[in-house]
């Protein structure tokens, strides 16, 4: 076998594999046996016919369609190995060329993972919030709680936000009754924004037994994105006790005995929600200025791809009829088309990040361990809602391991490039960035097994990892 390569562009090349028939044999065998198990010839048992009768019966044809079929994927795979190929996506792939008895030859187009400079890590510079104490969110932690032992209590007065309402809607479009768009007895929270756009504002105020109109857009149904006249009849207005903060209300709400421990338990947590988002705010913003610091190009093939499937997901959510998401866009202000772009581009950021992401492991060797890859993988069964085993029997019988394996890998390569680049607060402080993603040291440190955890997952999802299946 014979292959050559040829770069189309920085993501795309044409793979051409030249294979002479005397490489074949065992490749007709095959093709023999196999045929021969389908076609019944008058005197031979099934599969037992002899190759020349069964090419007379079926044509010589069929027979080499058979061998080149079965072969190709094989040498294909051959020649991506051979040239190290990193290809993201499945090939196109043509028969250029058919001598019978002398060469079979094909090409095989195929988006790959282009080569990217990095840049220098320690150069990216990103500023983010000032960490502060926030005694308001401590506060309001307390009340979040004290609203779940709250009590509901009918008032004579006009609704304020807050109040929970149980309220009558009636909508018309064209003075025509849209029964899927009225409702009776509905609860309502007063301020929470939930329901149809410009309720909050005309049921404020209102007593149990007034009503109001007011216009707004359907979102959903058979008139979804029409200007509706909507009346809201609100049957009762219920305002929320809370009850006292006191030691009492820590007992009967939390393990403490008092307020004051309550109240310590509840600003660590805020703490720890702080430091997450700071987190994540030094993550988003270093990944930002390491795409802005790099050249990617970016393989359109696969962004269009990714784009489409991600529009037909979307329509399937609604019924599979675009005339509805046209109808729903329309209702947020925006068209498919805009819709569409802006998909797109979510599609070409994410492709991106992810090739950058890869080299950016590929230069630093980075591993994953065992343990790194099933805590990942416990996580997402929580996500879900699954069983841990069953989960992932899932994604191995999806061929999913593989992208697991490399989601952790890219999480920890960025995490590589943020304790070097150079993050400040607003205060103009340094931001200690080994606080939440670890140091390079410890890294390293946590890889002793990660090579037989590439070989587990490379057994059970090679086209994954091995790059010939690999979705960017």
């Amino acid at each position: 076998m014979k292959s050559t390569v040829e770069q189309l562009n920085p993501t795309r090349v044409k793979v051409t594999v030249e294979v002479p028939f005397a490489e074949l044999e065992p490749d007709f065998a095959k093709a023999y046996k196999s045929l021969a198990g389908q076609v019944n010839i008058a005197g031979f048992r099934p599969g037992k016919a002899p190759a020349k009768l069964l090419e007379a019966r079926i044509g010589r044809p069929a027979v080499l369609e058979q061998v080149i079929n079965d072969m190709i994927p094989t040498r294909y795979g051959q020649a991506v190995d051979e040239h190290d190929l990193k290809v993201l996506a499945q090939p196109e792939i043509e028969v250029t060329k058919l001598e019978d008895g002398d060469v079979v030859e094909f090409t095989a187009e195929v988006d790959v993972r282009p080569e990217i400079t990095l840049p220098t890590y320690s150069e990216l510079a990103v500023t983010v919030e000032a960490p502060a104490a926030d005694d308001a969110a401590v506060e309001t932690e307390l009340d979040n709680l004290r609203a779940r032992f709250g009590t509901l209590k009918g008032v004579e007065r006009g609704a304020e936000k807050g109040d929970f309402l149980s309220v009558d809607l009636a909508a018309t479009v064209d003075g025509e009754p849209v029964d899927d768009a009225s409702t009776e007895g509905l609860s309502y929270e007063l301020g929470s924004g939930t329901l149809i756009e410009g309720l909050d504002d005309a049921a404020e105020g209102l007593k149990a037994g007034e009503s109001k109109e007011f216009t707004s857009s359907l979102v959903a149904g058979d008139h979804a994105g029409k200007e509706a006249v909507i009346t809201v009849t609100v049957q009762s207005v219920k305002e929320r006790e809370l009850p006292d903060a006191d030691d009492e209300f820590a007992q009967m709400a939390s393990e403490f005995d008092t307020l004051d421990e309550l109240k310590a338990d509840l600003t660590e947590k805020v703490a720890q929600q702080a430091k997450a988002g700071l987190a994540g705010e030094i993550r988003d913003k270093v990944l930002d200025a390491l795409i802005e610091a790099t050249d990617i190009p970016t393989p359109e093939s696969l962004v269009e791809s990714e784009a489409h499937a991600q529009m037909h997901q979307l329509i399937d959510q609604f019924g599979g009829d675009p005339a509805i998401l046209d109808q729903a866009l329309a209702a947020e202000g925006t068209d498919r088309e805009t819709f569409e772009a802006e998909t797109r581009e979510g599609a070409a950021r994410a492709i991106r990040s992810q090739l950058l992401l890869d080299a950016v492991a590929e230069q630093a060797s980075t591993e994953v361990s065992q343990e790194e890859l099933t805590q990942h993988i416990m996580f997402q069964a929580q996500r879900y809602g699954m069983d841990p085993n069953q989960f992932v029997q899932q994604i191995q019988q999806a061929g999913q391991l593989g992208s697991l394996f490399s989601d952790v890998r890219r999480s920890k390569a960025l995490a590589d490039v943020i304790v070097q680049a150079n993050v400040t607060d607003t205060e103009g402080n340094s931001v200690d960035t080994t606080e939440f993603f670890g140091s390079r040291e410890e890294e390293s440190a946590d890889s002793t097994d990660a090579a037989d955890t590439a070989e587990a997952v490379e057994s059970t999802d090679a086209a994954d990892t091995d790059g010939k299946g690999d979705d960017a």
